[in-house]
């Protein structure tokens, strides 16, 4: 399983994860609390992680940058079209 971008939705108590491969095939799609997300980031081989734009992406997004993780943060909007594509998959 080789994931090329890792898509973060960061809930209160979980997080909704989905995992595509280079050709965009959805490889891995869970939910897992935070600090299983991390321990799970700190496995996987470097890729682009995306997530929403706010104060928990800031923070997770400095401890998987320093795991060799590129980041990459979006507005709130357009987050919703992301997670309406990885669950028609």
């Amino acid at each position: 399983m080789h994931i090329s971008i890792l898509g973060i939705d960061i809930g209160k108590n979980s997080c909704s994860v989905v995992g595509l491969d280079d050709r965009g095939a959805v490889v891995v799609r869970r939910t897992m609390r935070r600090q299983t997300l991390i321990e799970f980031v700190e496995k996987l081989p470097t890729c682009v992680i995306a997530m929403e734009a706010c104060c928990g992406a800031y923070h997770l997004g400095r401890l998987f940058t320093a795991r060799g993780h590129e980041i990459r943060l979006m507005s709130p909007e357009y987050v919703r079209p992301y997670v309406l594509v990885s669950t028609q998959n």
